[in-house]
């Protein structure tokens, strides 16, 4: 797998618009549940094919939906507000280069807290960590 600026970028752009009030480690963690979908060793993987194919996979991280309000700022039909982006940044390279250990415990799934209930899929998983406003599973059927 070939990891590009666009990977990075991408990446980073679906940190900040899935965790941006999260810490450092909250974005790590998100970065991580990526990481593992785009490492889940299959040849033609569901969850799409890289850093890119894997944060846009239709409906998979609701901020790449043209509904979300943070779509236009991912788009760059509209500028991310300076300052804001960084941390996301640092969250991406740390996570591509190996530099940042997998605190999720192997996870390919979160939800925001904030939601008024647990998603559905979360029946029969695997919660392996809750970090900020985040749970992470794993082993969702």
């Amino acid at each position: 797998m070939t990891e590009t600026e666009k990977d990075r970028d991408i990446l980073a752009r679906t940190l900040w618009g899935e965790a941006r009030g999260e810490s450092l480690a909250g974005q790590i963690a998100v970065a991580w549940t990526i990481r593992n979908r785009v490492n889940d060793d299959q040849d033609k993987s569901w969850w799409g094919e890289g850093y890119t194919g894997v944060c846009q996979k239709p409906y998979q991280f609701s901020c790449w939906n043209r509904n979300d309000p943070n779509y236009v700022y991912l788009s760059g039909a509209k500028p991310i507000p300076p300052g804001q982006f960084a941390q996301a940044q640092k969250a991406a390279d740390l996570v591509m280069s190996g530099a940042e250990t997998d605190p999720t415990g192997g996870a390919t799934h979160y939800y925001a807290t904030t939601m008024p209930k647990a998603p559905a899929w979360t029946v029969g998983a695997r919660q392996t960590l809750k970090l900020g406003h985040h749970i992470f599973f794993k082993d969702v059927p």
